[in-house]
């Protein structure tokens, strides 16, 4: 009775009907909106991006100056949530833990206009995640939060409310680039959570809280921190065939290496490469950028000839691990900026359920023992 058929873990189930992304695993081709990931993810704003998610559309000049206004006048988080964060920080609670917290209260003393309005909604849960995690990492690091700047850019003032000061034209472009390239990815555990959520006429602030705790989980988005480490040994020692090959050795699985989805190699692992090259070049640090290169090459001849039945290439977690640690984010904050980015595809995919909406309610085959009987606990054995 344990027979597990392929649906099992709803593999290759259909469940939905999205315009916001497509995936073709056989041949390592992404769509967001309609576009390929290597064609918008280095030119767009996220802003743009976004509105594209949500409007079917980019944005002309006047519509983007007006998107970005209103996502920008919503970024201030409460006192309360602040007093959450900074108490998560205090404890010493992870990072995504703390975005968990104040995501749940950060509707709290804020107007959204109309109640009803469910986009309003939307857009405040985007517009204050960056601002949720910013603070969290300043109380961790003893200071105080860095208040949002309404003239920069989403990236620009994530990175501006992390550090308290502006950033380098360089390190917007990068992060940029890794927001739009992560922004949205069929339905992954976490989308899948928020749109689950959201099917029982739930509202939007539960179904990003629901995709927050689906994402904390190791194996949706906790790989980019053992990639660096890795890449870290590997320069450290100067030999990556060594590292590699330890790890190979101990039975051990080459983090950044393979995907679920993806027979081909994964096309946002090209855009976030191409994302780092550029930055660690102007940056003048090529060199550890060149070590997780020869990393990559190695890695990829040592996985063929060990299992040569499966084609194992890089995935987008490999070179976010390169990217966001160039631009100088820690790797505590790796998961929580993925969030910072995934949130707008979660919002997107929340909106669209609510449109055409079927409650999700798959089935369970039971495996479970059956024909017993009722026995009063004086006679039990």
């Amino acid at each position: 009775m344990n027979d597990a058929g392929p649906s099992f873990g709803l593999e290759d189930v259909t469940v939905a009907q999205t315009r916001l992304s497509s995936i073709d695993g056989e041949e390592g081709a992404l769509l967001i909106g309609g576009y390929p990931v290597e064609d918008i993810a280095p030119n767009a704003t996220y802003e743009e991006e976004l509105y594209l998610l949500l409007h079917d559309s980019l944005p002309n000049a006047e519509e983007l100056r007006d998107f970005q206004a209103d996502l920008a006048r919503r970024r201030s988080i409460p006192d309360e949530v602040a007093s959450v964060v900074r108490r998560a920080a205090r404890e010493g609670r992870p990072a995504m833990d703390a975005l968990r917290m104040g995501l749940a209260a950060v509707t709290l003393s804020t107007d959204l206009g109309d109640p009803s309005a469910t986009e309003a909604k939307a857009l405040r849960v985007v517009a204050a995640m960056p601002t949720i995690v910013a603070a969290y990492w300043r109380f961790r690091q003893g200071a105080d939060p860095v208040s949002p700047r309404t003239a920069l850019g989403h990236a620009a003032n994530y990175l501006y409310m992390l550090r308290g000061e502006e950033p380098s034209r360089s390190a917007v472009r990068g992060l940029e680039t890794y927001l739009n390239t992560v922004i949205d990815h069929g339905l992954n555990a976490s989308t899948f959570a928020a749109r689950t959520v959201v099917s029982t006429e739930s509202d939007i602030v539960s179904a990003a809280t629901a995709a927050v705790g689906a994402l904390k989980g190791p194996l949706h988005g906790g790989a980019p921190g053992p990639v660096l480490n890795m890449i870290q040994e590997a320069h450290d020692r100067g030999n990556c065939e060594e590292v590699v090959r330890a790890r190979l050795d101990a039975g051990e699985r080459l983090m950044g290496f393979g995907h679920r989805v993806y027979r081909a190699r994964d096309p946002r692992a090209d855009v976030l490469s191409a994302a780092a090259e550029e930055f660690y070049a102007g940056a003048g640090r090529e060199n550890v950028f060149e070590t997780a290169r020869e990393l990559e090459a190695v890695g990829s001849r040592l996985l063929a000839e060990r299992k040569p039945d499966r084609r194992l290439e890089t995935n987008v977690e490999f070179y976010t691990a390169v990217l966001l640690h160039g631009i100088g984010f820690p790797a505590e904050l790796f998961s929580p900026t993925f969030a910072v980015s995934r949130v707008g595809g979660w919002v997107a995919h929340a909106l669209e359920q609510k449109r055409n909406n079927r409650l999700v309610r798959p089935v369970a085959r039971y495996d479970g023992a059956e024909g017993r009987t009722w026995t009063p606990i004086g006679e039990r054995e």
